[in-house]
C-alpha cells in the first residue's frame, strides 16, 4: 500500500523542487500544498511541523519527515523506500 505523502511548498523554492523530484523517482504520488498565498496553510504547516517555518515540510502517513535534506538523508540510508511502502 502506497504511503500518504503531503509536501508543503512555495512556488519559487528549489529545495521543494528537489524533494518532489526524489519522490517522483520513487513514483510516489504526493499531495502538494502550496502555502505561497495562503496564510492559513502556512499556519497549518508550522503547527504540524512543531514550529518549522521553512519549506518544504514533508509528511509521510501523517509522520513529520522534515525538509528536503531530511528526505534525502532517509534516501541515502535506504529508509525512504520502506517508509513509502515500496
Amino acid at each position: 500500500m502506497m504511503a500518504n505523502i503531503e509536501i508543503y511548498t512555495t512556488s519559487t523554492c528549489p529545495y521543494c523542487d528537489r524533494a518532489k523530484q526524489l519522490l517522483q523517482r520513487y513514483q510516489a504520488p504526493y499531495t502538494e500544498i502550496n502555502i505561497s498565498a495562503d496564510s492559513s496553510k502556512r499556519d497549518e504547516m508550522v503547527k504540524r511541523s512543531q514550529g518549522r517555518q521553512t519549506v518544504p515540510q514533508i509528511f509521510i502517513n501523517n509522520q513529520h519527515v522534515g525538509g528536503c535534506d531530511d528526505l534525502y538523508a532517509l534516501h541515502h540510508k535506504n529508509a525512504l523506500k520502506t517508509l513509502l511502502g515500496l
